[in-house]
């Protein structure tokens, strides 16, 4: 997500003429070069190396901050880490915040913070009161992404507007395709010339946001949302993971097989992972231009352009 804005930041700040400069903070900038070495040779972006939980603080002054550092890669992996990562990586980054006399600062959190979804709920509102279930492992992540806006929403005041967009399910180049993200998994099995592998039974909802539009919700929520007023950030396009995967695999080779390593229990209901966007869309004007099988394609013709 980090290089999508980044992405974006770049060509809006060349097609514009803003003279607008960033500093990106990252744990390995060498490693970030060597997957986008035209964004690190830009006069307009600067690096800083260093952990989000004690980094030191540039000295120059910011008008607009964006949080987004996250374990998001490694979710179940090192579950205190990830704690760590969100608990005390939001106070410092809030503590540089409030140091350099930010305008402006953009929280990116996760559907998570409202825990699973029930099974008559369709789509997830902001308004909805669920939570992660504290006596699940899995929950460390959703309990992060809850504590850093709780932390966030305290700075707000006359000064400091802070604004919140929380992600959902999203594709477009660079996505991880080693990762625990399956349509990730799907476009690598593809490409690898399959089996695409479900690894559960097929039957869960997710929707997906491609990169473009995801860049378009971020840059106005945090520019025109409301401050302490989160937004949901996703599509509302409900898709079940085995037509998800032949969605992938009629783009890459329809004659791809599909494993299904599980079958659905007669007594089991699938899960599903999908935001209620009215508000985005009522509030914001925001919209969904790029559909999930033009997103897949392009995503896929990226990876094929790396080989």
């Amino acid at each position: 997500m980090g290089t999508w804005l980044l992405e974006s930041f770049v060509d809006a700040n060349q097609k514009l003429g803003l003279d607008a400069k960033v500093v990106v903070l990252s744990r390995s900038p060498d490693a970030f070069h060597k997957k986008a070495p035209h964004l690190t040779s830009l006069e307009s972006v600067q690096f800083l190396q260093g952990d989000v939980r004690e980094f030191e603080f540039p000295r120059e002054t910011f008008s607009h901050v964006i949080h987004a550092a996250a374990e998001a890669e490694h979710i179940g992996r090192d579950p205190l880490g990830e704690l760590s990562t969100l608990f005390q990586g939001t106070q410092r980054v809030l503590e540089f915040t409030k140091q350099c006399k930010a305008q402006k600062f953009l929280l990116i959190s996760s559907g998570g913070v409202y825990g699973k979804q029930p099974l008559e709920l369709k789509k997830i509102p902001e308004s909805y009161q669920g939570a992660p279930d504290p006596c699940d492992l899995k929950s460390f992540y959703g309990e992060g992404k809850r504590l850093a806006e709780l932390l966030s929403i305290q700075l707000m005041d006359q000064r400091l507007e802070v604004k919140i967009a929380r992600g959902f399910t999203f594709l477009g180049p660079y996505f991880p395709l080693d990762a625990h993200f399956a349509i990730g998994n799907f476009i690598r099995d593809a490409l690898n010339g399959g089996p695409i592998i479900i690894d559960g039974d097929g039957m869960s909802k997710r929707s997906y946001l491609y990169a473009a539009d995801l860049t378009v919700w971020l840059w106005v929520v945090f520019l025109r949302g409301v401050s302490g007023r989160p937004y949901n950030v996703g599509s509302d396009h409900a898709v079940s993971i085995v037509e998800l995967a032949r969605l992938v695999a009629s783009t890459v080779d329809a004659s791809i097989n599909i494993e299904v390593r599980k079958k659905m229990l007669e007594d089991k209901f699938p899960d599903q992972y999908i935001p209620d966007t009215e508000r985005a869309r009522k509030e914001l004007g925001l919209r969904k231009k790029i559909s999930l099988e033009e997103g897949i394609r392009r995503t896929v013709d990226f990876y094929n352009n790396l080989s």
